[in-house]
């Protein structure tokens, strides 16, 4: 760890470039609240969850002012609940979903994740009801979030599972066609999903981890942007990209030592243990905290043009071995975020056209996360939804990387259309699908994907 001293002066550099902490998350495991009563399961999950968050929120907000950077976010992760609440029915798991949107509300959290299924090679009697449950409970609740785990490298792709959620996506859309599809923002479908990540809408806590662990999601886009153009103003060598990326090495290692160490105090405080640093940049919609814009520093007009790909992979290497040197407990995602929506600038770029679905498609092979924040047009098929799900899982599982997608059908609306999700969330133009075949017949096929030959590695 950095002494205090150290960590300050990095401070008092980055203090206007909008580096901040983006999450601390508590996780907790449920384990221990299962029943076969569904009063008694929910009474135990909001005891439980109020009695060890209640302070996490006040402990964030003190330690944040301690050191002079904000913790943006504060969030919960728990135990997947179709593992928690198996034996229930899909109206009984919305009523859980109801009960962790409650305990969020109670300690004041922003969102809580862990509505969640793992069914990368087939489906439990819970998984299928919790499957069943999701738009109905992302609908009324505002502050659960759902991911469900489809695809593995070491198990293939379930194409049942990835068939379901494509029917989950559409009707949760349909459900909140009056806020633009906004409860999908709320549901990622993922390959090789982490047991440990801080961000929504992926977070849930695996059944390997503590029974209260706090992880940190670190940021800093804005941060990156203006190292880079300070080293390419002072020094005409920085436009080789061996130093380009030792200067985004040397930021991320910065940024994450400040996450680690306010990770490490809140954990402490609340008397438990600290997990993991995520070293994902992670933008917002706000001017000068975007990715988009770093690509354009490094001499792109904008992200999506010819030379994306390998920027973005450089970029992503570059935060990884800077994080990796700086702390020995990294986890999450770690990389960099492409969201279309929550990044201003990758958002403009779609609408001038530099970024489509297929680019954006083939970036996510070298980027943190995948399709992320996508606006689809409303009248999108449920078969369609599934294979664009089928391409992304299968970028993940033949990669041996965590992929997701984050796809959000907008009601009513068409390519070109904006989409206003708000907040954090931003806005969009709703892309368009290019060639539209029905993907029916290839979905129908259903099963499972086998395992590529390089899961074979024991």
């Amino acid at each position: 760890m950095l002494s205090e001293q150290e960590v300050l002066s990095t401070l008092r550099m980055v203090r206007n470039e909008n580096l901040d902490v983006r999450t601390v998350t508590l996780g907790i495991s449920l384990f221990d609240c299962q029943s076969d009563n569904i009063q008694q399961l929910n009474k135990n999950i909001y005891d439980k969850i109020v009695r060890t968050a209640e302070p996490f929120v006040s402990k964030c907000n003190n330690i944040g002012e301690k050191y002079g950077i904000s913790v943006v976010n504060k969030r919960i992760a728990v135990s997947p609940i179709a593992t928690i609440a198996a034996p229930f029915s899909s109206q009984e798991m919305i009523q859980v979903a109801k009960t962790l949107d409650e305990a969020a509300k109670t300690v004041d959290i922003d969102f809580i994740g862990g509505f969640s299924a793992l069914v990368e090679k087939g489906f439990s009697s819970g998984d299928r009801e919790l499957i069943q449950a999701i738009p109905q409970a992302l609908t009324s609740t505002e502050r659960v979030c759902a991911s469900i785990n489809v695809a593995s490298t070491s198990s293939g792709i379930n194409m049942d599972a990835v068939r379901a959620m494509g029917r989950s996506i559409k009707e949760a859309a349909d459900l909140s066609a009056e806020d633009d599809g906004i409860s999908c923002a709320k549901l990622c479908v993922f390959a090789n999903i982490p047991q440990d990540v801080p961000f929504m809408a992926g977070a849930y806590l695996g059944s390997g981890e503590p029974d209260a662990v706090i992880n940190v999601g670190v940021s800093g886009p804005g941060v990156v942007k203006q190292a880079l153009d300070r080293g390419l103003e002072e020094d005409d060598q920085t436009r080789g990209f061996g130093r380009i990326s030792e200067i985004i090495k040397r930021t991320s290692y910065k940024v994450t030592r400040i996450g680690e160490l306010i990770g490490r105090e809140v954990a402490r405080d609340l008397g438990v243990r600290f997990g993991i640093v995520d070293l994902s940049l992670a933008p917002t919609p706000n001017v000068g905290d975007s990715v988009g814009e770093i690509f354009q520093t490094l001499g792109l007009g904008s992200i999506g043009e010819p030379g994306s790909t390998a920027l973005l992979s450089m970029l992503n290497d570059a935060v990884k071995k800077g994080g990796a040197f700086a702390s020995s407990h990294v986890g999450g995602l770690s990389g960099a975020f492409i969201p279309v929506s929550e990044d201003l600038n990758i958002a403009q770029a779609v609408r001038e056209g530099s970024l489509d679905l297929p680019k954006l498609e083939a970036m996510t092979s070298v980027c943190s996360v995948g399709l992320d924040m996508v606006p689809l047009p409303g009248d999108v098929q449920v078969d369609t939804l599934a294979a664009i799900i089928a391409d992304e899982m299968a970028i993940g599982v033949i990669n041996n990387k965590t992929t997701a997608t984050r796809l959000i059908p907008v009601p009513g609306k068409q390519p070109g259309e904006m989409a206003y999700f708000g907040g954090l969330l931003g806005e969009a133009p709703i892309l368009a699908l290019g060639n539209r075949e029905n993907s029916k017949d290839f979905v129908g096929h259903g099963g499972r994907i086998p395992a590529p030959i390089q899961s074979l590695n024991n």
